[in-house]
């Protein structure tokens, strides 16, 4: 079985492989680590982690995301850095995402300059069609191996692949 939570969305909606899909993948990890949640969602924090995260950046208090066993070991700026590139790295155009040798130099290199993120694709709802489309062909086409398992909020997709 596999779960969406992971998966870049041109992977999951549109099944496009490319080198950005790793690179979304560590974004995703990443972010996790950093605030010491779990991609899943939580009603308490108004969403998935990648909303949670982006709406504190928005607000300018990136720094209250991050776990305090985290915090108790580097610096404010150098985990806020780390929340910048997760967000670099599942942003919702995948052209916009670094590759992984760039990711690694960021990481290594605190004087390379990073820019500024764009919205994660959970945030936005450009993707909303597609998913509307891709719920119609599930229902178009019900055998065992098209049918999706889904979260009660639709916040992951999980896939069985039949053998």
């Amino acid at each position: 079985m596999k779960s969406s939570g992971y998966m870049a969305p041109e992977y999951v909606i549109h099944g496009q492989f490319s080198v950005k899909l790793d690179v979304f993948s560590f974004g995703v990890l990443l972010l996790e680590i950093i605030s010491g949640q779990k991609n899943a969602y939580e009603s308490d924090r108004g969403g998935d982690i990648l909303s949670y995260i982006w709406k504190a950046w928005n607000d300018g208090i990136a720094f209250e995301v991050i776990d305090s066993t985290i915090s108790a070991h580097c610096s404010r700026s150098e985990a806020v850095r780390c929340i910048q590139i997760g967000l670099l790295c599942v942003q919702e155009d995948a052209t916009s995402r670094p590759i992984m040798s760039s990711v690694v130099l960021m990481l290594t290199n605190l004087s390379f300059t990073l820019p500024a993120p764009s919205a994660p694709f959970f945030v936005t709802s450009t993707m909303e069609p597609a998913l509307q489309s891709a719920s119609q062909e599930n229902r178009l086409d019900p055998s065992p191996s098209r049918l999706p398992l889904r979260s009660i909020n639709d916040a992951s997709l999980t896939e069985l692949d039949l053998r």
